[in-house]
């Protein structure tokens, strides 16, 4: 499966270059206000949302959208759609140094192991050179690999996501570790989808899933 491209920016930049830089998109509602402090203060800031969208660009039959919403700083959620995929288990994780130089493709459980995909997302944003570029798991914490639930988890481990039989994957996820906005911001980076499940630190490492498709968020 050829490693896919997802393109992750302010929505209305949306085709734009990515650049590790790059700021989120912040809406505000505003609320007018009341009485004789309505002079001084027409305008307050009742609520900031940040928002980034990912959008699937290659050359294959997959495409996809993933979008990410965060209220103030709250959570973060992912809402995710991807079509064309194989059925059954895909991972979805963040991450920081190159490790798929490292994979052994020949190996017997690489081979056996259930074909899955896998949304990872990377420490570093640049995919030059598809998923090797994109580094291992986003782990600023410097934790072990787990489930996303797991109280001990690299901050980019998000799980799995499940195609149905037409090979369409839906899910959100809201997680607390993947914010929009300071240091451990995840605009800039990248996630990748991966052939392979995930197996959430429990088995075989999901380092070992090649192929993927990247997002830049």
């Amino acid at each position: 499966m050829d490693a896919q491209t997802f393109l992750l920016a302010p929505p209305a930049a949306l085709f734009a270059a990515p650049s590790s830089s790059a700021r989120p998109f912040h809406s505000l509602r505003l609320v007018a206000g009341h009485g004789s402090a309505a002079a001084a203060r027409a305008l307050v800031v009742a609520d900031a949302t940040k928002k980034a969208v990912a959008v699937l660009k290659g050359t294959s039959e997959v495409e996809g959208v993933v979008t990410l919403t965060q209220e103030d700083d709250g959570p973060t959620t992912v809402n995710v759609r991807i079509t064309g995929l194989t059925p059954g288990l895909h991972g979805f994780h963040l991450v920081s140094v190159d490790l798929l130089r490292s994979f052994k493709y020949t190996t017997p459980w690489f081979v056996k192991m259930t074909t899955a995909l896998f949304i990872l997302q990377h420490e570093f944003g640049d995919t030059t050179n598809g998923c090797i570029s994109t580094g291992p798991h986003f782990n600023p914490n410097n934790l072990t690999h787990g489930a996303p639930e797991d109280e001990v988890r690299h901050a980019g481990d998000l799980g799995n996501v499940v195609a149905n039989a037409e090979g369409v994957a839906e899910a959100t996820i809201v997680d607390s570790q993947i914010p929009l906005s300071g240091p451990n911001s995840v605009v800039g980076r990248a996630f990748v989808v991966h052939e392979l499940e995930d197996d959430l630190g429990k088995g075989v490492p999901s380092s070992t899933c090649i192929p993927c498709f990247l997002i830049i968020v």
